[in-house]
């Protein structure tokens, strides 16, 4: 590749700032040290120098951009979400952005759909009863819309009698909401349920129902999930199992 003929080099927070405006996704300060790696490798010649940005003084580049962006009035952002960074209109510009894009309806999130993530982000990760439990309603159908949404996932099964899944928030539950990690979430540390002690076995008491009914199924439910082959069906069809199987075993001791 040969030399660039620019005369002035860009300082490093002009190649941080056209990244960040690039990107489609947030960049972390390692990806995006390694394009300008990339670049002073494949430019050579006084391009070479970006090669040897450090974190920090990426880091630096950032700040002192975000300090630009403020002293101007530009109507931008340099903001950090799940533990990367992004560039984004001003908060007070918001409602004249989303005019503009005609997404005043989109991604708008009905009460109960809030209320449910809530529950979710504050005590992830957890049981679909255990969401039932606390709003007292069933949420098959909002927990289903909130996997389609991305801003749900299935973690993982949990160790109680029937293995069933266990439900936490993705990275761009993280995005949308503009916060870096969980703990970011206003007043979560006294919301999120305390942990039990280590080593200690969860007590089951509270949902021994729950328990009984996953429990006659929990084999056929294992070996239909592990089929799924992508990580968003995966979600989708663990969840529409799980109902089945919580609905059939419901009708057996009825007959019964």
């Amino acid at each position: 590749m040969s030399e660039s003929t620019i005369d002035v080099l860009p300082e490093l927070k002009q190649i941080v700032g056209a990244l960040l405006f690039a990107a489609k996704e947030p960049l972390t300060i390692k990806r995006m040290r390694k394009a300008m790696i990339e670049t002073g490798n494949g430019f050579a010649g006084p391009y070479e120098q970006y090669a040897k940005a450090t974190d920090k003084q990426i880091e630096g580049a950032l700040e002192e951009l975000q300090e630009e962006f403020e002293k101007a009035k530009l109507g931008l952002d340099v903001a950090k979400v799940a533990e990367a960074y992004r560039l984004q209109n001003d908060a007070a510009c918001g409602p004249f952005v989303r005019a503009l894009l005609e997404k005043n309806q989109t991604m708008r999130l009905s009460k109960p759909a809030l209320e449910t993530l809530a529950i979710g982000a504050y005590r992830q990760p957890c049981l679909r009863s255990e969401i039932e439990e606390v709003r007292g309603v069933s949420v098959d159908a909002v927990l289903r819309k909130l996997i389609d949404m991305q801003l749900v996932r299935v973690v993982r099964r949990s160790e109680l009698p029937g293995r069933p899944w266990l439900f936490g928030t993705t990275q761009k539950f993280l995005e949308h909401f503009g916060i870096n990690t969980i703990d970011d979430l206003p007043g979560s540390s006294e919301l999120k349920r305390a942990m039990p002690a280590e080593g200690k076995k969860q007590s089951t008491e509270t949902f021994p129902e729950m328990e009984k009914e996953l429990g006659e199924d929990a084999a056929n439910l294992a070996e239909a999930v592990a089929e799924a082959e992508a990580a968003e069906d995966e979600s989708v069809a663990a969840l529409d199992e799980e109902i089945q199987t919580s609905e059939e075993a419901a009708e057996e001791g009825t007959e019964k």
